[in-house]
């Protein structure tokens, strides 16, 4: 932390400046302002960790009068003069003095920390931490009380008051319009909206314009996009591999509709952090967690590193990193990350409660997770999933009491597989060829075991007198077998296995061979990208494979194109090629033929069951009869499963999912630990789930019924993060709203509440403001329309010399700050003006690039040669595809920012970059044509097109000297070129 900034920003949090502290007068030190900038610069780099010098932690008052391992403490309130504290930083002994290196303490600071001492060492809770309560407003003047138009005015006017300053005139109603617009919708108001607002002198005008605006479907599109910029939302990934998230947007849309909907802000935070735990009836509850998988994921390091090793455990502890600072620097606005090495310096967050947070997401993952957009298919698809969690779990009840026809579909379902496995036979291999270094070995049961040392390709062949009549289809099973990696059924590392291609060859008695063509092949299971087709295509470069379904059974059934009758003297050879290299190589298989019809593929079942199912009715033990039934009950769920419409999908946080290589689903909490300085190769104990202390009110510990649960972990995060008594979370979201009303807030640093941050500028009203939502319901509209109603946020943006020289940053808003537009309020100001904006909401993002294939997994992108007039180019900016490592240049200009990093302030510089790009970005360019081709449409005469255009950019009509350069410009240069430069102008890219 500056000391200066922390000095200065410290100061302006006093209702009223006061005189500098007189030595004598103990009672006027104030440990923020005079004390703990002398801890921050000179201390606490030796003293601010849980294994600090000497055992002395200079970071809470406990922790400076607890006994040191000299035996006495530090501090002994109202005694400096026997205080260790002040005898070390008075000491001429070098040896003994503090801090040990560098010049000594002022005689100055030596002062105030004697005055400090002697006035009992206060230690006040931080502003933040401070139990929330709703203030008395302050009393008006009568002066004040002409200006007050409701209760955030009377705090302002008090501030004000006290340092000798004045609110400004209330803004013009152009001004006005134009400053709501941009504010709640993100876009400029219509001509015609312009027009009637400055002509209605009702008295509730302004109030109705601002229902209008809340009201619209645009609300929820602006400042959704302020919420992204908070989580750090984006369509890839990020890192090195930065690869396309095609399921990011239904978390997108549900941000948006949830602002639209104004939904309560404690439902709000309860959804993005265990809306699947707490509203488990409600689709958005699976959208919303969309949040916790908002930020970057290293994908090479998650799929690529093995389970097991120091780099994943990096890689994980990385991974809940990010969710739980999304979720601490967004609802409560404290950097508890800081607390991963040592105890928070400046902050009350210890290691201990940075990792017990860890604990907490320690069973998700990221992943494309399924859900339903109707809630009739998502009832039906829980009540299934439900029923099949409790058969796994021996809970559903399996008897022959059920009264359900249980048995007879037992029976009917055993008898028709029967009839399908029997109708195959076996071929018994005479004669095996492969390569070299491989051992092929019959079995009893037919199967051919492949082992030894696993070469990088080989073909199998395999010759066999066949003793059946005729032949009309055959069947390939790739078996499991302990020998092999995973089981199997591959020799590959991953138990995986690429069959290039499938061959049959008959051997006459005279010597002669001919291929029979297999088709119509299907199987029980095929990888993505390498489908049983592929066996048989007569393409060396593509295969069937059982990724990621390894470690189990898989069965393929080809049918010959023309039967076959099989003569004497004819022996077959079944060739499996097996070319894609790094051994994906098959280790067990059994081949069989039928004469059936229509060859048929009995339903997979595990070889526990198909045991049971060898053994005759009369010989199973009740355990096998329950098992078999068990079996078809989850098979019919199954198959009720596959009948609902196949689910939507949308990236965000799961317990269970398909395992992708070295990408598997935790299978309940994995371990967390707290680490010795944040080193995963030094654990120093177990880490239980829980979090903050330092919120007064709120219990820190997780009382579970289930510890292990990962989804009560995160049920009750979310509660202690919404619960009415947490004080963070409702100053930080009224902070917050406040940011983006008046381009500042009342605190100045929006994610960081801590001693780090910036103080308030006027505390009362921001705790007005936070208990004023919490106990009014918690809808953010409410807050809106009582800030914009105020005569603060309609005050104008004039400069006042003298009242500049007394707070030039205008902290105490005497006036309203003038702001610059951001990227995507300028590209959307385009699009609206000149009538090509396309107002369709929410879906697949907008790519406004031409993809091509780039290095490794990301994309090489194409904005500059990408058609601006194309669809995708017409939508609002907030649905547009964001790559985080390949930003779109023109938005980038104008200060979008880094959708990798947490963005809860967005910077608002002024170079000539912007300026180059709004004269020549081909955007800009086209759709100044398209606004210039809708005015000379709309009017034929000049001043017309004109005064229309100066409504559409700035709000107001041209003055006379405006009106004679503009159309001068256009005579000579056209009208599009008079668009450009108007929309260059400060008056469009500001609003007032």
């Amino acid at each position: 932390m500056s000391l200066v900034r922390g000095v200065v920003s410290t100061l302006l949090g006093f209702s009223c400046a006061t005189s500098m502290i007189a030595a004598e007068s103990p009672s006027h030190i104030d440990f923020r302002r005079d004390i703990q900038p002398i801890f921050a610069q000179h201390c606490l780099s030796c003293h601010g960790s849980d294994d600090a010098e000497a055992g002395l932690r200079l970071t809470d008052y406990e922790s400076i009068t607890v006994a040191l391992d000299s035996g006495t403490p530090a501090v002994l309130p109202h005694r400096s003069g026997e205080s260790e504290l002040i005898r070390r930083v008075m000491t001429g002994d070098l040896d003994q003095r503090m801090p040990p290196s560098g010049p000594g303490l002022s005689d100055d600071q030596i002062d105030r920390l004697r005055m400090w001492i002697d006035s009992g060492a206060s230690w006040p809770s931080h502003w933040s931490l401070v139990p929330l309560e709703n203030p008395s407003l302050p009393n008006a003047s009568v002066n004040d009380s002409l200006w007050i138009r409701n209760a955030i005015d009377v705090f302002i006017a008090d501030k004000l008051r006290c340092q000798g300053l004045e609110p400004s005139p209330e803004a013009d109603r152009r001004t006005l319009i134009r400053r709501l617009a941009f504010d709640l919708i993100g876009l400029p108001p219509h001509p015609d909206a312009v027009s009637a607002f400055v002509a209605d002198a009702s008295p509730d005008a302004y109030d109705r314009l601002v229902d209008r605006f809340l009201a619209s479907p645009r609300y929820g599109e602006r400042w959704a996009r302020h919420w992204l910029d908070l989580v750090h939302y984006a369509d890839t990934h990020g890192h090195d591999e930065d690869a396309i998230r095609e399921h990011a947007w239904p978390y997108r849309d549900y941000v948006v509709e949830s602002f639209n909907d104004d939904t309560t802000y404690a439902q709000f935070i309860q959804e993005q952090i265990a809306g699947d735990v707490l509203f488990p009836d409600r689709t958005r509850g699976i959208v919303a967690l969309g949040m916790l998988a908002a930020g970057p994921w290293d994908e090479s390091s998650q799929m690529g590193i093995k389970d097991g090793t120091l780099d994943k455990e990096v890689a994980r502890y990385l991974e809940r990193d990010d969710m739980l600072s999304t979720v601490m620097n967004t609802f409560v606005s404290l950097t508890v990350h800081c607390a991963r090495c040592h105890d928070h310096k400046f902050d009350p967050v210890s290691t201990e409660e940075y990792y017990r947070l860890q604990a907490v997401f320690a069973g998700i993952d990221r992943v494309d997770r399924p859900y339903d957009r109707d809630a009739e298919t998502m009832r039906r698809r829980q009540y299934l999933l439900r029923k099949r969690s409790e058969l796994a779990g021996g809970r559903f009840p399996v008897t022959e009491s059920r009264g359900d026809g249980l048995e007879h579909r037992v029976k009917a379902w055993e008898h028709r597989w029967h009839a399908v496995s029997n109708a195959w036979h076996v071929v018994n291999p005479d004669h095996v060829v492969c390569h070299a270094d491989t051992v092929a070995t019959v079995q009893t049961d037919g199967s051919v075991l492949f082992q030894a040392d696993c070469p990088e390709t080989d073909v199998y062949r395999i010759t066999s007198q066949v003793k059946v009549g005729s032949v009309t289809g055959i069947r390939l099973d790739v078996l499991t077998d302990k020998s092999l990696p995973s089981q199997g059924p591959g020799r590959q590392e991953n138990g995986n296995f690429h069959l290039n291609e499938f061959q049959l060859w008959v051997h006459e008695a005279d010597g002669t061979k001919r291929q029979i063509m297999l088709t119509n092949p299907i199987a029980d299971f095929s990888q993505e990208g390498a489908s049983i087709e592929d066996a048989v295509d007569g393409d060396l470069g593509s295969a069937w494979g059982v990724y990621p379904r390894i470690g189990q059974r898989h069965s393929a059934v080809f049918a010959l194109r023309k039967g076959l009758t099989v003569r004497p003297g004819q022996h077959f050879t079944f060739v499996l090629s097996q070319e894609h290299g790094e051994g994906h190589l098959i280790g067990r298989l059994r081949i069989s033929l039928t004469d059936e019809p229509q060859p048929k593929l009995e339903a997979w079942v595990p070889d526990s069951i198909q045991a049971i199912l060898e053994v005759r009715m009369e010989n199973r033990t009740v355990a096998q009869s329950l098992d078999l039934k068990r079996y078809l009950l989850q098979q019919e769920i199954e198959s009720a499963l596959a009948r609902l419409p196949d689910p939507s999908r949308v990236y965000a946080i799961a317990t269970d999912f398909e395992p992708q290589g070295n990408f598997v689903p935790a299978r309940g909490s994995r371990v967390v630990h707290v680490l010795r300085r944040g080193d995963v190769s030094d654990p120093v104990r177990l880490a239980e789930p829980g979090t903050l202390s330092c919120v007064k009110g709120l219990d820190a510990e997780f009382r579970l019924e289930r510890p292990d649960n990962e989804a009560e972990r995160r049920a009750a995060l979310a509660r202690w993060v919404s619960h009415d008594a947490n004080s963070l979370t409702w100053r930080s979201i009224a902070n917050r709203v406040w940011h983006y009303h008046f381009g500042h807030g009342i605190v100045r640093t929006p994610s960081d509440f801590g001693v780090n941050g910036s103080p308030p500028s006027h505390p009362e009203l921001l705790d007005w403001l936070a208990a004023t939502l919490r106990d009014g319901g918690g809808r953010l509209k409410d807050l809106h329309r009582l800030i914009v109603t105020s005569a603060t946020y309609r005050q104008a943006t004039r400069h006042h010399h003298n009242f500049a020289e007394i707070d030039p940053e205008n902290h105490f808003l005497w006036r309203m700050n003038r702001r610059r537009l951001d990227a995507e309020q300028i590209r959307d100001a385009l699009l609206r003006m000149s009538g090509h904006v396309d107002w369709t909401m929410g879906g697949a993002p907008a790519r406004h690039f031409l993809a091509g294939k780039g290095i490794h997994i990301t994309p090489s992108l194409d904005y500059l040669n990408f058609d601006v007039d194309h669809a995708a180019a017409r939508r609002r900016s907030v649905y547009r595809f964001v790559f985080r490592t390949v930003p779109d240049p023109f938005m980038e200009a104008l200060d979008c920012p880094d959708a990798s990093q947490f963005t809860p302030r967005r910077e608002a510089s002024v170079t000539s970059l912007h300026a180059l790009a709004m004269l020549n970005s081909q955007f800009v360019i086209r759709y100044c044509q398209h606004l210039a081709a809708a005015l000379e449409s709309q009017f034929v005469n000049v001043d017309d097109q004109i005064q229309e255009l100066f409504l559409w950019a700035y709000g107001r009509l041209p003055a006379t000297s405006e009106y004679a350069a503009v159309a001068q410009y256009t005579e000579e240069f056209g009208l599009a070129n008079a668009v450009r430069v108007i929309v260059n102008s400060n008056e469009f890219m500001f609003v007032n």
